[in-house]
């Protein structure tokens, strides 16, 4: 039995780490050997009873947890000193335990990697997990012209080169790659998964009667990625359509952004609750919801992403409103019928994705096709299968 050692620059005593790191490998590791590497940030790692208990759920799973702190400052070479503590650690665990794959997630990580297969000959495991380079060009970071992007890139095309087995979370972003001149004739073996919910926990529910006569939800961040603004301009149309609607907003942190862009934009106080909730009472919050409203800047980074927020929408039973050019969100949404993709913004565009949207909400059968569009496209069961065939692949048979 092949050994695995798991590399994540994200901390498991984060939220995501947790949802798409440990959420896997705690089904993975039934029968398989995983030492997991992870970057813990200093204010989460004084929190010793999270700590304790993330400890003891990765002890219980059988996963071997190998934490190291993460550095930000100065960002470089805090980076730098990160990827040297991550190959040095990797190179000991690899000897010491003859480990037979080293799965990467994201870039950084995968510097680590690249170094250990070379070295020690082990298979690499690319799970890429966007364009990440292109995605810090797009969110304004770094100029498209500077000497980040350009080491960056240069960092991409040896992990694609180098990978044994690379994973994509979407169809779109594959069918970019096989256009990249340098894979003409070596292009590598993907497998596509997408960013999976826990449908155990986000799943249909009974709606209070006393909820309101048309609710509209938003979830998640409202920054960066997001044309939050856009999301509001529909809002104020669909009061137009449904004088009596709300807008549920659940989010974390921007609340003070949120209320000021809702004020900007003229809408009533009382048409609006806005509030926080854990991961554990989303699925609540969402069932209160008739439809869920969220649209992201269609930029080229946007092809590779897969928005968690789609899955576990889906998988409570809610439509959604979004758009295009943003992975393959577009083909889930109008091809299995469970939602509506805009393509502009304007205002036209607006009213006739809302009309489309009402009339999903008044069928029966709609709540259905969600249901069972995320257990076909996000079951985090059918993730894990997926990847348990990519290590079986390369050699990690269980």
């Amino acid at each position: 039995m092949t050994g695995i050692i798991y590399i994540s620059y994200d901390g498991m005593l984060e939220p995501l780490g947790q949802s798409q790191v440990l959420a896997y490998l705690k089904r993975l590791a039934d029968h398989r050997r995983i030492h997991l590497i992870s970057f813990e940030k200093a204010d989460d790692w004084t929190n010793i009873a999270e700590r304790e208990r993330i400890e003891r759920d990765i002890a219980n799973a059988g996963i071997v947890w190998h934490p190291l702190r993460y550095h930000k400052r100065p960002s470089a070479l805090a980076t730098a000193w990160d990827i040297m503590c991550g190959i040095r650690l990797g190179l000991w665990l690899v000897l010491r335990h003859r480990l037979g794959i080293v799965h990467a997630r994201s870039y950084v990580p995968s510097v680590m990697a690249l170094a250990i297969k070379r070295i020690t000959g082990i298979k690499y495991l690319f799970d890429m997990r966007g364009f990440w380079a292109d995605e810090r060009v797009d969110g304004n970071l770094w100029p498209r012209t500077g000497r980040m992007y350009g080491v960056a890139k240069e960092f991409e095309r040896r992990f694609l080169l180098g990978a044994d087995h690379v994973v994509s979370l979407t169809h779109a972003a594959v069918n970019e790659m096989q256009g990249f001149p340098y894979l003409q004739g070596h292009m590598p073996s993907f497998t596509v998964i997408p960013t999976c919910a826990d449908l155990g926990l986000f799943k249909p529910m009974l709606r209070d009667p006393k909820s309101a006569e048309f609710v509209l939800g938003y979830v998640g961040s409202a920054g960066t990625w997001y044309l939050f603004d856009e999301v509001i301009a529909c809002f104020s149309q669909l009061l137009r359509l449904r004088p009596k609607a709300q807008f549920l907003i659940i989010n974390r942190g921007e609340h003070a952004y949120i209320r000021e862009r809702l004020v900007a934009a003229g809408i009533p106080n009382d048409s609006v609750e806005l509030r926080s909730a854990t991961h554990a009472e989303v699925p609540k919050q969402i069932a209160r919801m008739d439809a869920g409203i969220f649209f992201i800047r269609p930029v080229f980074s946007k092809q590779a992403s897969a928005p968690t927020k789609l899955a576990e929408l889906l998988g409570c039973g809610v439509p959604c409103l979004g758009n295009s050019g943003v992975g393959d969100m577009s083909e889930v949404l109008e091809g299995e019928r469970v939602g509506v993709a805009l393509k502009s913004f304007d205002e036209a565009a607006l009213v006739n994705g809302l009309q489309a949207l009402l009339k999903l909400v008044d069928d029966p059968a709609t709540r259905v096709r969600c249901v069972q569009a995320a257990q076909k496209h996000f079951s985090l069961d059918e993730g894990v299968k997926r990847y348990a065939s990519v290590y079986e692949k390369l050699g990690g048979t269980a």
